[in-house]
């Protein structure tokens, strides 16, 4: 393949879903050997200042260090880049999907900040189910339609 598949994680801080998705995806990039087929982008429209504490802690028990990770905007024209936008439930893009070239889902995941640990645990495990399954399709387009 020519060009790496475009993968990007957004919500509106980038302090929580989509860093956790960004750090899943990019375990599921190297645990495949996607390196040199998947690109990854991560970023919000209002970034906060900072992941949100309980994301680190409750990443740092799943073996992800995000306590160096700073949340940055994204542009419309990065994400209009992509093959795959993954939203997480709050998003306000105004993506152009001309021709069906973005592949935009809203995973419609709750915002863990503020919430007690067993809850952002369990939004971490659905995050990283989702991020397994949508690698799932990559590697399938990847691989092609069979000879």
């Amino acid at each position: 393949m020519s060009e790496p598949v475009r993968v990007a994680f957004v919500c509106v801080q980038n302090a929580g879903r989509s860093q956790m998705s960004t750090a899943f995806a990019e375990r599921e990039r190297d645990r495949r050997g996607l390196e040199d087929d998947v690109e990854i982008l991560t970023g919000g429209t209002h970034p906060a200042e900072h992941v949100h504490e309980a994301v680190v802690d409750v990443m740092g028990e799943a073996g992800f260090d995000l306590s160096a990770r700073t949340p940055r905007e994204v542009s419309t024209a990065e994400l209009e880049s992509c093959d795959y936008v993954a939203t997480m439930g709050c998003s306000t893009l105004d993506l152009d999907a001309d021709a069906g070239r973005v592949d935009v889902r809203d995973w419609a995941l709750e915002d863990p900040d503020g919430r007690p640990p067993d809850r952002v645990r369990e939004i971490r495990d659905e995050v990283a189910d989702r991020v397994r399954d949508l690698f799932d399709e990559i590697e399938t387009r990847l691989e092609g339609p069979p000879a």
